[in-house]
């Protein structure tokens, strides 16, 4: 049994650092190359493992050599991968991040296998069996199945659709997330009005500002935390650190009450850190996180 259970995208990420990004008919200059595992789900779980929380996964990967390094980076992490499905004769989804001097990111990539596990692929008792599962994207009917069965068993569920929100219709594994974590542009896509006009009024809908910070809106009110002034290296997978960071206070809570400005910083204070490293893969320990946290207050 886990903890969390998280459900998405494994990748393998090739991340170019480079001067700018450029544009039509331009160049830019590659500066460094890195490679390591990547996918929502994928750094959520083994940001969560880095801050000592049980966790597993459910994903797939191809049998080629990104999958088998992919898989063993995340053993090694701590995070359960029995419910990673292999795809034989198939290629894992590789990501190229074009990350520039300022930090921000860019994607190229293919989407390989990392969408292959359907609805009859899933095994209901591992979903039953956490305390919590984290959606991110995926099929949508396949989200859908996990939010019911997880809602069905009174597992919690949270849910970050990422950049795809627009293009995919997420509605019914939305209609059953008790958290969900959007940016400011899915958060205009999702909600087309005000938090009490929508039909996300009741829930938790956590909205990342990046370096700005974060705003928690709870059926109770709104609250704000503004971030932590860091040098940027590279955003990515900043996002997934801020919604492990969130989670990892969540289930600590467990039937105590919760504290949305504790869950907040120390999700910023995730997001953070890892803004502040290399790669999408760079995993905060809890000790790093307090320590972060005790040197700002």
């Amino acid at each position: 049994m886990v903890t969390v259970l998280t459900a998405g995208h494994v990748n393998w990420d090739v991340t170019l650092r480079i001067d700018r990004l450029p544009v039509a008919d331009g160049e830019a200059s590659i500066r460094s190359q890195q490679q390591s595992g990547g996918g929502s789900a994928a750094n959520v779980a083994a940001t969560l493992a880095g801050l000592e929380v049980d966790v597993g996964l459910v994903g797939s990967v191809g049998d080629d050599d990104n999958g088998l390094l992919a898989r063993h980076e995340l053993e090694e992490t701590g995070v359960s991968i029995d419910g990673v499905r292999i795809v034989e004769d198939a290629e894992t989804a590789v990501k190229y991040l074009l990350v520039e001097d300022s930090g921000e990111v860019a994607v190229l990539g293919n989407d390989g296998v990392n969408e292959a596990v359907e609805p009859a692929d899933l095994e209901p008792e591992r979903i039953r069996a956490a305390s919590h599962v984290h959606l991110t994207s995926q099929r949508p009917d396949t989200a859908a199945e996990i939010a019911s069965i997880a809602s069905e068993a009174g597992v919690t569920v949270s849910f970050d659709p990422g950049r795809r929100l627009g293009e995919r219709d997420f509605g019914d594994a939305l209609a059953l997330a008790d958290v969900i974590f959007v940016n400011d542009r899915e958060a205009e896509a999702m909600l087309e009005a005000e938090y009490s006009d929508s039909a996300f009024d009741d829930r938790f809908v956590v909205v990342k500002h990046g370096a700005d910070g974060a705003l928690l809106h709870t059926p109770d009110g709104d609250h704000v935390h503004p971030g932590f002034e860091v040098e940027t290296i590279d955003t990515a997978g900043a996002g997934d650190a801020f919604a492990a960071g969130f989670l990892a206070t969540m289930v600590a809570t467990g039937d105590g009450e919760f504290d949305p400005e504790r869950a907040l910083e120390y999700a910023n204070a995730c997001g953070a850190l890892t803004a502040g490293r290399k790669g999408a893969r760079s995993v905060p320990s809890a000790a790093e996180v307090e320590a972060f946290l005790s040197d700002r207050h």
